[in-house]
């Protein structure tokens, strides 16, 4: 049996140019939430969903001083994050549960509550929303993965078919998302799509694409791997490339383009939805 790619990005901080992107738009949107609302603490749950280095999507806000939970369902994977944000030397809280219908969080116990990506890993995502909407006081932001742009079918119908048994596809669909908040009493205050580069979302390195379709071009391959393509979201928080975020944001500018996101999301990679909780 192959080791978890979660495993592998405890210790190997490459995570290549799409996820470096995808978590540098991540931590913009954000701090430009903490701007907006202000919010004073934050659960993340679960804390996985974005592929490579697990567990540091909310490093952004813990180190504008925000306090951070973070809860896992795996003990092994939880103290390698424990472990990662050691050696960041930031503070959290880390919260090991076997039942994502029953946090172990009294009600209204944290500003803003989210996940990026997650609920389609879980066998009961509706159950999480709803403990999610509980343990908030304020906010629930919530992120999925965006089957309408063409890199995600292309991923699931030529790439990798095989991956959709391992997820529920249903949760996908931001509209049910935003339906199950609807019911459980929350107001949507906000709509869109985020991590949108100029390419397509193959979900995987690019070496590893041009394998999976059978290019065995040693040149091509070469500009996307070996020590000269190296990408950290971790070297950047640990300074050992302080240029990073000036690299990357040269490719922001399709994010940036004034267009609804509803045009977007057809190449955008994810898309979200941000609620306030109903007051009690």
């Amino acid at each position: 049996m192959s080791e978890p790619t979660w495993r592998h990005y405890l210790t190997d901080y490459n995570e290549g140019l799409g996820l470096v992107y995808e978590r540098f738009v991540l931590n913009d949107f954000l701090l430009y939430l903490k701007g907006q609302y202000g919010f004073a603490s934050v659960l993340e749950a679960p804390l996985y969903g974005m592929a490579g280095v697990s567990g540091i999507n909310s490093v952004a806000l813990a180190r504008v001083k925000t306090p951070v939970t973070l809860v896992d369902d795996n003990a092994e994977r939880l103290a390698g994050v424990e472990r990662i944000w050691g050696e960041l030397g930031l503070p959290a809280a880390f919260t090991l549960t076997q039942d994502w219908a029953k946090l172990p969080f009294p009600d209204g116990s944290f500003d803003l509550v989210w996940n990026w990506a997650a609920l389609w890993h879980l066998n009961d995502p509706a159950a999480l929303l709803r403990e999610l909407v509980r343990c908030s006081n304020k906010l629930v932001f919530v992120a999925a993965p965006n089957p309408v742009q063409v890199g995600y079918q292309f991923h699931k119908h030529i790439a990798e078919p095989e991956f959709v048994k391992e997820v529920d596809e249903r949760w996908t669909d931001i509209g049910l998302i935003r339906r199950t908040l609807e019911g459980l009493g929350v107001k949507i205050i906000g709509q869109g799509v985020l991590d949108t580069p100029p390419w397509p979302d193959t979900v995987m390195p690019a070496a590893e694409l041009l394998r999976r379709l059978g290019i065995r071009s040693p040149r091509l391959t070469g500009r996307f791997s070996g020590a000269g393509w190296r990408w950290s979201t971790m070297d950047y928080y640990l300074d050992r490339q302080p240029d990073l975020y000036d690299r990357v944001r040269k490719y922001m500018w399709l994010e940036r383009l004034a267009l609804p996101w509803q045009i977007k999301q057809i190449w955008a990679h994810h898309r979200w939805v941000l609620g306030r909780r109903p007051v009690s």
